[in-house]
């Protein structure tokens, strides 16, 4: 299995800095996937890759009572720690896991089961791709809603770009956060790509430079929907939401437990 953990915790401190209003794109995840629960009997939710609690967080200061596991321990820490920060921390179990270990891990049924952040394609092989699926399968309840946040990769794959630009944000300390990632890619079968992460802090004439790659499958959206409904999902949609596009399918009311 694709091993992320270094990638993870080497950027977990940073992360909030990857956005341009950190407060403000947790109070957009929240309402976002509220919005997606409205009328479903949303109220237990496992987050499959919290990351720095970006969802769970959000979810929490909603009123869901939230399951956040990652792999990366750093990511955990720093989940916790902007838990602390809003006063969620007794609405949310952080566990580690990572996709393939959550029926050891964690105690169904849920609600809803949501994976963004683009985890996903860091699966490498079809196997473990529709193993995942069906683990979040059976996690959920009959009825219950699974929501995949990912990057559709299916216009990349012609062109498949060098140079992707990132954000610049600055820091309490009025320091520059510069980013922008350069891509490698591998043919296949299966196609696979490098994310070359690079990160620039600084201000005036002092600015240090960080370098670090995570490995990616470059899935479609359209090949995610395939192994749902492979998986016995039910009605997936796929929608727009800024930087990913978003997967809801529904388990069947009629499946069993």
């Amino acid at each position: 299995m694709n091993d992320t953990t270094e990638f993870y915790d080497a950027i977990a401190e940073h992360y909030p800095y990857f956005f341009r209003d950190w407060q403000t794109q947790l109070e957009r995840e929240g309402l976002g996937l509220r919005a997606i629960f409205r009328n479903k009997g949303v109220v237990r939710v496992l987050d499959a890759s919290c990351g720095a609690g970006t969802q769970s967080v959000s979810l929490a200061t909603l009123g869901f009572d939230v399951v956040a596991a990652d792999p990366s321990p750093g990511m955990l820490r720093k989940a916790q720690e902007i838990a602390a920060q809003y006063n969620v921390s007794e609405k949310i179990e952080f566990v580690r896991s990572d996709f393939l270990s959550l029926l050891d891990v964690v105690e169904p049924p849920f609600d809803a089961v949501i994976s963004k952040g683009n985890a996903l394609p860091h699966l490498l092989l079809d196997e473990e791709i529709e193993m995942t699926i069906r683990i979040f399968y059976e996690l959920l309840r009959p009825g219950g809603i699974l929501v995949i946040g990912m990057r559709d990769f299916a216009p990349f794959m012609e062109e498949r770009p060098r140079f992707i630009p990132g954000s610049i944000t600055v820091d309490p300390d009025d320091n520059e956060f510069i980013t922008f990632d350069v891509w490698e890619w591998e043919d296949g079968p299966p196609v696979i790509a490098t994310q070359n992460l690079y990160i620039i802090k600084g201000k005036g004439k002092d600015y240090r430079a960080m370098k670090r790659k995570v490995v990616y499958r470059p899935l479609s959206t359209d090949e995610v929907k395939v192994v749902l409904l492979e998986a016995g999902f039910e009605e997936p949609e796929d929608k727009a939401d800024r930087t990913e596009r978003i997967l809801v399918a529904r388990k069947p009311i009629s499946a069993e437990r």
